[in-house]
């Protein structure tokens, strides 16, 4: 393993880090510079060298690193990591004995005490997410931990952390058995379409579990349903189930249509009896305005930043714009299900961009229900920005 570097935080950001913040970030260190390589065990420490957390250099979005532990005498090795998995693990022992759901978060980062790294299960088959190279770095002993706790059909991988923010074409699959093409899992009694060796994404996000549950079991039935941003179709699949009267889906990536169209057939449904739109989201809601189209449930879940031939979005600045189209496309007395996964604001700050966009439009409105991360997207109090997901159920009354 790379040799320890201390690294000296400044007088101010010290309780900080006592009291369990985990995320080392630049503006708290006075020798950034002693940093070189990816992966280097790190201690931090104050003016007069006394121990205060220990870590790993490894850089992510904003950050420099992970804290791992406030123990000096624990060692970042195959021991630690095997014991951050058995405590993860038992916190999902519910999530294993679900019959009717089979593809859950089992390891959340931070939240389970390893920032830089998230593990997902999909019916037997785990998924390794690595999201620095400093983390990557451990590479040995995190797949030697998970194999020693586990049993499992197959372990693969996702390297996060290109340059580029492309993602790293590669083969993912590290050992056991390789999963069937698609591999069919389940999430409440619904069937998805998992691809574990096709890029970063496998064809669904984990973390809207209960909203998508939400929205079939109480707000689909005989309701004209809009999903944009749809991606592989997940929300609408449900609103569907639910009993919606049409769902449309409307996605500018090309693979949204043969996707939300397989998803809609492993589940019963006749793909060709709904509307499954490939366009630019903005140019859509254009469109839908000179139609004078009305829905009765209007998903709206942007990506936190996303760029299409003629905009470019950013959750923080444009998410109330995007929201007054919406609005103005739902019927009164519609429900508009408004999301975001963007760490930039809080949810005071998101609340503020619907209170903005309602008023702006002379409109009132009201909150049926509020949604955040589930229970296996495990988060700490200390690290609020960890709780990144934002979802509000709002009725348009006029």
């Amino acid at each position: 393993m790379i040799e320890k570097v201390n690294l000296k935080i400044k007088p101010k950001f010290i309780e900080k880090y006592k009291d369990g913040y985990p995320l080392i970030f630049k503006e708290s260190i006075s020798n950034i510079y002693e940093l070189k390589e990816e992966g280097t065990i790190v201690d931090l420490v104050d003016d007069r060298d006394e121990f205060i957390a220990r870590g790993y250099y490894g850089k992510q979005n904003k950050g420099y690193g992970w804290v791992l532990t406030q123990k000096e005498d624990e060692s970042i090795d195959l021991s630690f990591f095997i014991k951050r998995f058995i405590v993860a693990l038992n916190k999902r022992t519910k999530f294993f004995n679900d019959p009717d759901t089979n593809c859950f978060r089992v390891f959340n980062g931070e939240g389970d005490g390893v920032g830089g790294l998230t593990v997902e299960y999909f019916d037997g088959y785990f998924v390794i997410n690595w999201y620095s190279r400093g983390i990557y770095e451990f590479r040995d002993f995190v797949i030697e931990a998970l194999k020693s706790v586990t049993s499992f059909k197959g372990i693969y991988e996702k390297k996060r952390f290109d340059e580029d923010g492309k993602y790293i074409d590669q083969d993912d699959f590290i050992t056991g058995e390789r999963a069937p093409i698609p591999l069919i899992v389940k999430e409440n009694g619904v069937n998805f379409a998992i691809y574990l060796n096709e890029g970063a994404m496998v064809g669904v996000f984990l973390d809207q579990r209960e909203v998508r549950k939400t929205i079939r079991d109480k707000y689909s039935k005989g309701k004209k349903v809009l999903n944009t941003f749809s991606y592989t179709g997940a929300f609408s699949i449900f609103a569907s189930l639910g009993g919606a009267k049409t769902t449309t889906s409307v996605d500018l990536a090309n693979r949204s249509l043969p996707k939300t169209s397989e998803h809609f057939k492993i589940n019963g449904i006749d793909p060709e009896k709904e509307e499954i739109i490939v366009e630019d989201v903005f140019k859509y809601f254009k469109y839908a305005v000179k139609k004078e189209l009305k829905f009765d449930l209007c998903i709206l879940d942007p990506p936190s930043f996303a760029k299409s031939k003629n905009f470019i979005f950013s959750a923080d600045k444009d998410y109330k714009d995007l929201l007054k189209q919406v609005i103005e496309i739902t019927q009164a007395g519609g429900v508009i299900v408004a999301s975001t996964n963007c760490a930039n604001f809080n949810r005071n700050k998101f609340k503020s961009f619907v209170s903005d966009a309602f008023k702006e439009l002379g409109l009132g409105y009201k909150i049926l229900e509020e949604f955040s991360l589930p229970e296996d997207f495990k988060t700490i109090d200390s690290f609020k920005e960890g709780d990144y997901l934002k979802v509000l159920f709002i009725k348009r009354q006029n």
